[in-house]
């Protein structure tokens, strides 16, 4: 069952974003989980959009995944903007280690995909330590071409897991999700880009002061300039919410 059949929801420019809270969707994400039904989670951000935008096969992804989260300020902003607002921003970041403090007590097993042995080991010892009641069930990192995802399929089907956190990149991670979920059959499978080199304390999250502003994505600019290319989408998408402003939350 799609989120969008049973959660309010907002659609930007055709990505239907939930309008849910962060304590909401962990409740429904955990019921998933119990019922054992598969999700898509996708943590949505302007870059992601505008990417969907000019690929259809990207918007494809999108469109079919069953939970869409509102995980970008600019995505929060938008549907305010257009007088349909989502209740508040659900960062990935924070929604990962709300399911894991939730699933300590359930004993939920998690995998964990992607960055580089190092930072997944780290990842993984850290997680273990600051969840004691989670299993991770397995990792591995994300060096790995097409010609062994059967093999990456068949190691995480083994532990079969009630998570599955992916951090390949957005242009990588959810395709790859999109494609195998049927297969992989897990109750939550999401793409977390960057959040294991925070976990493993390789970079740090933007302190709190621009995260209250929702200027994260400035900090990540100021640490990492070569993002910049990325970045220019963000002016692109405002601009573009504010010159079809009455198309955004349209449905075709």
């Amino acid at each position: 069952m799609k989120a969008e059949s049973v959660i309010p929801n907002v659609p930007i420019f055709g990505v239907r974003v939930s309008k849910i809270d962060m304590a909401a969707t962990v409740a429904y994400l955990t019921d998933a989980v119990e019922n054992r039904m598969p999700h898509q989670v996708i943590t949505a951000n302007p870059i992601m959009i505008m990417a969907a935008l000019d690929n259809p096969s990207y918007m494809d992804i999108m469109k079919s995944a069953e939970l869409v989260v509102p995980d970008g300020t600019g995505v929060v902003w938008a549907a305010e903007y257009c007088k349909e607002p989502v209740t508040e921003r659900v960062a990935g970041f924070d929604l990962l280690h709300e399911l894991l403090r939730v699933g300590e007590s359930y004993h939920w097993k998690v995998y964990l995909l992607g960055s580089t042995p190092e930072v997944i080991q780290e990842t993984s010892a850290r997680l273990q330590m600051q969840y004691p009641g989670i299993v991770i069930a397995g990792y591995r990192d994300g060096f790995f071409g097409p010609d062994s995802d059967e093999e990456v399929i068949d190691g995480i089907k083994e532990t079969a897991p009630d998570l599955l956190f992916v951090a390949r990149g957005a242009d990588s991670q959810e395709p790859w999700i999109a494609k195998y979920k049927s297969r992989l059959n897990i109750p939550v499978m999401m793409g977390v880009g960057g959040s294991f080199d925070v976990i493993s304390g390789k970079t740090r999250r933007a302190p709190k002061a621009f995260q209250k502003v929702r200027m994260e994505w400035l900090y990540r600019l100021l640490k990492e300039p070569t993002r910049y290319k990325r970045m220019l989408a963000l002016p692109k998408f405002v601009l573009k919410v504010v010159r079809e402003k009455d198309k955004v939350t349209k449905v075709e």
